[in-house]
């Protein structure tokens, strides 16, 4: 793996994090079926919950074509159950709080506001198809147009 994560037509990084609704999720337990892991930053806040909403309203048709769905934030657990209760969310929402997952996808990055440095989730999401390899990366990618891209690129796995 490359420092910036993985590349599209690499194996996906293997990862197991506890996720909302008491689940856990992980590459194995994915093995055979194509999905999308969305790194975010934050629970319930603006661009969080607009890219949430629009992936949940896109689920019936991600479903469809077999993709699974899970959002990936460093949030623990407790705020991640109050986000997916809040919006109705059934994708599982994972807890990557010691961002390892996060890190070996290459989205643990520096940031700035206001004049502040610190780390933290870089808005990105990984396409991966049924063999476990990556199929698209969407690095920095805009909340409300994405569930829209997503499901553009998961009609041709």
């Amino acid at each position: 793996m490359s420092e910036a994560g993985p590349v599209e037509g690499q194996a996906a990084p293997a990862f197991s994090m506890p996720a909302s609704g008491g689940r856990t999720v992980s590459l194995d337990g994915l093995k055979g079926a194509p999905f999308l892991l969305y790194f975010y930053p934050k629970a319930d806040t603006p661009g969080c919950t607009k890219q949430a909403c629009g992936i949940q309203e896109a689920l019936p048709q991600l479903g469809k074509l077999g993709l699974t769905v899970i959002g990936v934030s460093p949030d623990k657990l407790p705020p991640i159950e109050k986000f997916a209760a809040k919006f109705g969310l059934e994708f599982p929402l994972a807890s990557d709080e010691g961002h390892t997952v996060a890190e070996a996808y290459g989205v643990w990055v520096g940031k700035s506001m206001y004049g502040k440095k610190y780390m933290g989730m870089e808005r990105s999401s990984f396409l991966v198809d049924a063999e476990g390899k990556v199929a698209k990366v969407w690095r920095k990618l805009k909340p409300e147009a994405h569930a829209a891209e997503v499901l553009k690129a998961a009609q041709v796995l």
